[in-house]
């Protein structure tokens, strides 16, 4: 039997400790409140269950796919030798065609601003290291790419603003050792620009969007069940309010391109642009080294942000507990455990439990997933959190009368919430998610006399473990495996998965609870949690992966 490895620097309670660094600059704190305040206002006027901010990553993929609709209706009318004048013609006399280049540009500008949101809260959050650095770089590449998407759309429309782009971009692009001739010779002036740099910018346009899905399938490569699109009526929202928004402020086109003369008072966009100013400021040497810089410096996160500490240890499976049941297999959301045929045949089961520590991001979903609880980081499987609430509730008067117990996520700010001073009767248990929590826990303290459990987690698309609030409810109420058992009263326990913000709702569901419990009366102790260990093994079958 292999030795269970050791957690060397474990917090008190069922918890990691805190990730961050212990000094924070200034300016990360204030980027760190501005989010959190941001967070708190959508939650409060959305709720968190719909905050735009928790879909960020999602909403760009739904704006990509806005603007490659809009984009193909355009380019059915679009002339490779007649740039600006197809252009200028869809805008006036395409029926729609001002509409769609509109919702185009707007829908391309939503996609960056997600982009950067969603990498935004990312960083904030230290999701970039170990197992997620796939994840990251490859999200670098997909902000590039849409950059790029963007610039080759402003030179199709070869504008004063697709001039500005084109000339900086090539007095940049010469200094690399890439092209036998220079292009900004093609931009001298004394003759018109060849239709083959139009062509050439045209396949860029329509091609980059491959390399574009080719990135985003590396993105999500290590993650299980990836949610590509937000809720339908969310969607519905976004695309709406697209298509209001490019009715009600249409896109002027820019007078055409005239390399005889320097632009002047060019209308451009802040989203995709906002580095014309430092290139007409600098020399392209200069230039080129910002952006080398700025990519080498984003690419290096892993490395040098919110390093892995070492006391989040990987899960581990303990084969002699295991009974081959899949269950860990299958709610892992980044494809860290796989089943594997025992080496001594006549064990309990056919299949064990193995975990990559590779791609453990010891979320510990994983050891609430495990009726005999056999897996989860070190100290922190289903047994561990029985010894531990065995440890706080030593005493009978640990809970007060009519007691409840809640348990809250490390990384959800509401269990430090002022708001829950009023309740002097609530117990609160931190934990590391929701979704590692073992029913038999919750099970344990309605025996050891607590008369209700809430567990509170983080809304579901903000969740740092990905699935756990899922998870958690598929066991409690709808007897997914490890399920909590029938011989407690599920009337007791409440999940909510509550944002910051929210904490007059997490008050209000408290006082809710126990109005019901006190029509409830006293909690049944007979009898004792036991060890979960009547799951079966399962043939192994595949998850569903993008």
């Amino acid at each position: 039997m292999q030795a269970e490895p050791t957690d060397t620097e474990q917090t008190p309670g069922i918890s990691h400790a805190d990730r961050r660094p212990e000094h924070w600059s200034v300016w990360v704190r204030l980027l760190s409140r501005a989010v959190t305040l941001a967070d708190a206002m959508f939650n409060r006027f959305f709720s968190s269950a719909w905050n735009p901010l928790y879909q960020t990553g999602t909403i760009a993929i739904l704006a990509f796919l806005v603007t490659l609709v809009t984009g193909l209706y355009l380019f059915l009318f679009y002339q490779v030798d007649a740039p600006y004048a197809s252009v200028l013609r869809i805008q006036n006399e395409i029926p729609l065609g001002a509409w769609a280049r509109a919702v185009h540009t707007y829908g391309a500008d939503l996609s960056i601003v997600a982009i950067l949101v969603h990498a935004l809260k990312i960083f904030l959050a230290g999701r970039a290291w170990g197992p997620r650095t796939i994840a990251w770089i490859s999200g670098v590449g997909l902000l590039a790419i849409f950059l790029a998407c963007g610039w080759t759309g402003q030179i199709m429309a070869w504008d004063q603003q697709g001039q500005v782009v084109a000339v900086q971009l090539t007095r940049m692009l010469d200094l690399l050792p890439i092209f036998s001739v220079p292009i900004g010779r093609t931009f001298a002036g004394a003759q018109p620009v060849p239709g083959t740099f139009f062509f050439m910018n045209l396949f860029l346009h329509v091609c980059l969007p491959l390399f574009l899905a080719l990135l985003l399938w590396i993105h999500l490569v290590r993650i299980v069940r990836p949610v590509l699109l937000p809720p339908r009526q969310m969607s519905a929202a976004i695309v709406f309010c697209l298509g209001v928004v490019g009715a009600l402020l249409p896109l002027p086109l820019a007078p055409r391109a005239d390399l005889l003369q320097v632009p002047a008072n060019v209308p451009t966009d802040l989203f995709y642009n906002f580095w014309v100013p430092v290139a007409l400021a600098v020399s392209p040497l200069a230039h080129l080294g910002i952006w080398l810089g700025s990519w080498l410096l984003l690419t290096s996160v892993p490395w040098w942000w919110l390093r892995r500490q070492p006391d989040l240890a990987p899960s581990w499976v303990n084969p002699d507990l295991c009974t081959g049941c899949t269950t860990c297999y299958l709610d892992c959301p980044f494809d860290a455990i796989q089943m594997q045929e025992r080496q001594q045949p006549g064990s309990r089961s056919k299949h064990v439990a193995v975990v990559n520590p590779d791609s453990c991001t010891s979320c510990g979903i994983c050891a609430g997933s495990c009726a005999p609880m056999g897996v989860g980081p070190p100290a922190f499987t289903g047994r561990s959190q029985l010894t531990l609430i065995d440890s706080i509730l030593a005493k009978p008067q640990d809970l007060a009368e009519n007691g409840m117990v809640l348990f809250a996520c490390r990384t959800n700010s509401l269990s430090h919430s002022p708001a829950l001073s009023q309740f002097e009767n609530v117990l609160i248990i931190t934990v590391e998610c929701g979704g590692n929590l073992h029913t038999s826990a919750i099970e344990q303290v309605l025996k050891r006399g607590a008369s209700g459990v809430i567990v509170l987690t983080c809304p579901s698309r903000d969740a740092a473990c990905r699935e756990g609030p899922k998870w958690l409810r598929e066991r409690v109420y709808n007897d997914r495996e490890a399920e909590l058992q029938a011989r407690v009263d599920r009337r007791r326990v409440r999940i909510c998965s509550l944002g910051v913000g929210e904490a007059q709702s997490l008050a209000r569901q408290i006082r809710d609870l126990e109005n019901e419990l006190a029509q409830l009366g006293a909690p049944d102790s007979r009898s004792g949690a036991d060890e979960q260990t009547d799951c079966e093994p399962k043939p192994v079958i595949r998850r569903g992966r993008f």
